[in-house]
């Protein structure tokens, strides 16, 4: 397979002509220069593969499909299992909870909340330190580190037998998953094209939903087990073993970028790196920019990214450490309530997935994610209204699994933040203030549901309530800001002499794609699209950049 150059000139000699030139003027790898003041020190590493990144490589849909699978089957089974395990691990104290962890550990006041909230504050005291090592780190190696190290923490954690210890392990839990949405965010970034990204992020989160149901199904079997061992002791011991002996899966199959994948070869991986272009959104590169970092600070898109986050993970945060609680509320017994969680889960898998989906066909997340606020608010207002006696408890399953709709959320959001940003320090920036935003959310989520509410968690059920409201506003006004945002780009490329509407081939199939590709080519004395894709240039200083409402 190759990827050629497409010719300058229109005649057969002149173009072989031109072919030998540029063959004998262009660098190789080999003759790239050394990083310093004048290097490409700071450049993104596609330039290790793309020796004159201004300049698109003609390639076709047939070997874009050939490389996007390749890039699939390798990648998104790793990143999917990764996801799973986290959830397992992290969910491991409501399965625990459903076989009375809190007697068994005696456990009072508001010391179960808190083993909710304090995975979260360790990632809220982390995320810094970890977004940076995310820049100057390989991304797989660093990845499987955190992933055996979170595996020993779980499964030590079967020897805690009071709050002190419990708290310790889940403190030490969350330091180490506070890596993972981060890295795949970044590794969606770098693999997937925009309109593919949405897709492939949403099928690793809707591990969440998949966790539900294995896991639900995992503790209801645990639980029968009648040993030395207390059920929340064996639920813990099995989960954090599972995490340690498949975490050197990720160091032997996950690439740390397209540059240093082994299951590409060299033409494949020109393919890899130019199928992104239209991203301007780059790879990664190895140098932290504190310009970037800046910008982070004065755009307003910032704090809305976070606003957003905050909304929609405060109420998530409560209903995960308190969903298996809720359910029994409603006049269930251990197994049954485990039972019943688990048509819980199998919505949230097909909300994700369809979310992605449709969000996809239309080439918008604005309205799915406004759409998508409007399930829970029902969801929680039925449950809300509706009182805990046993004649009411079918009603109180369905509202709750209406309710479940919310999960879709993240994801969308998670999806819709990470395509409008460029420059990979503010990528990683951005994609660390989002996972604060969800941090501080998951946080404070949990203590507004208390044991002493049940069953019927007044205070909680309200406050969800009013942040999907205010979810659904703020998804509003960001739509309209990025509009704003791609008219103002717009201007900027008619007083630069270059066309005022771009197609956004980011977002097209890959033969659309192509097609554009090839009637721009064709327009004589224009400057080529997406020639700065890969100069590590900003949403805001790339005028070429094109964001997705």
């Amino acid at each position: 397979m190759s990827a050629s150059r497409p010719a300058s000139v229109s005649s057969d000699g002149a173009e072989k002509k031109a072919d030998i030139e540029h063959a004998e003027n262009a660098p190789s790898l080999n003759d790239q220069p050394v990083a310093g003041p004048s290097s490409s020190k700071g450049k993104d590493a596609a330039l290790e593969i793309l020796v004159d990144a201004s300049t698109p490589v003609q390639i076709s849909p047939e070997q874009d499909r050939r490389v996007l699978r390749k890039i699939d089957l390798w990648l998104m089974p790793i990143i999917c299992m990764v996801y799973f395990l986290q959830q397992l691990d992290k969910s491991s104290l409501s399965y625990a909870s459903v076989f009375d962890i809190a007697g068994e550990t005696h456990l009072v006041g508001s010391q179960y909340s808190w083993l909710g909230s304090i995975v979260y504050v360790a990632q809220l005291v982390w995320q810094p330190v970890s977004s940076y090592l995310l820049v100057r780190l390989p991304v797989a190696k660093y990845l499987f580190v955190n992933v055996f190290l979170w595996g020993v923490v779980v499964a030590c954690m079967a020897s805690a037998t009071n709050f002190r210890g419990l708290i310790t392990a889940r403190f030490f839990l969350g330091i180490f998953e506070a890596t993972v949405a981060p890295c795949f965010i970044t590794i969606t970034q770098m693999w997937w094209r925009r309109r593919e990204q949405t897709l492939r992020l949403a099928i690793w989160f809707a591990a969440n939903g998949a966790t539900g149901m294995v896991g639900s199904l995992l503790s209801w079997g645990l639980g029968h087990i009648d040993g030395r061992l207390k059920p929340y002791q064996t639920i813990f011991l099995f989960g954090g073993l599972l995490t340690i002996v498949l975490s050197p899966l990720i160091w032997f199959i996950l690439p740390d970028s397209p540059t240093t994948a082994r299951f590409l070869n060299h033409d494949e991986k020109i393919v890899a790196v130019e199928r992104l272009r239209a991203n301007n959104m780059g790879t990664e590169t190895k140098v932290w920019k504190w310009a970037q970092v800046w910008e982070v600070v004065v755009d307003p898109k910032t704090y809305l990214w976070f606003a957003m986050l905050f909304l929609c993970a405060l109420p998530s945060g409560g209903i995960s450490a308190f969903g298996p609680l809720i359910i029994k509320g409603f006049g269930f017994n251990q197994f049954q309530t485990l039972l019943f969680n688990i048509p819980f889960s199998a919505l949230q898998v097909i909300t994700v997935i369809s979310a992605a989906w449709i969000s996809t066909r239309l080439k918008l997340k604005w309205p799915v994610i406004f759409f998508l606020t409007l399930p829970p608010i029902a969801g929680a207002s039925g449950l809300f209204v509706l009182g805990r006696g046993l004649e009411y408890r079918n009603k109180l399953l369905g509202c709750y699994y209406v309710l479940s709709l919310f999960i879709g959320l993240q994801p969308m959001l998670y999806s819709w933040g990470s395509q409008n940003t460029a420059g990979h320090t503010k990528k990683v920036c951005i994609t660390g203030i989002m996972f604060v935003a969800q941090c501080v959310g998951n946080i404070v989520g949990p203590l507004l549901f208390t044991t002493a509410d049940a069953p019927k968690y007044r205070r909680g059920l309200v406050a969800d309530l009013a942040c999907w409201i205010a979810l659904a506003v703020c998804v509003l006004f960001t739509a309209a800001y990025l509009a704003f945002l791609n008219k103002r780009h717009a201007n900027t490329r008619i007083r630069l002499g270059k066309a005022a509407v771009i197609v956004d081939t980011s977002l097209e199939t890959t033969e659309d794609a192509a097609k554009h590709q090839k009637e721009t080519e064709a327009q004589d004395g224009k400057e080529a699209v997406n020639s700065r894709a890969f100069d590590d240039l900003t949403d805001c200083q790339n005028e070429d950049f094109i964001y997705v409402l």
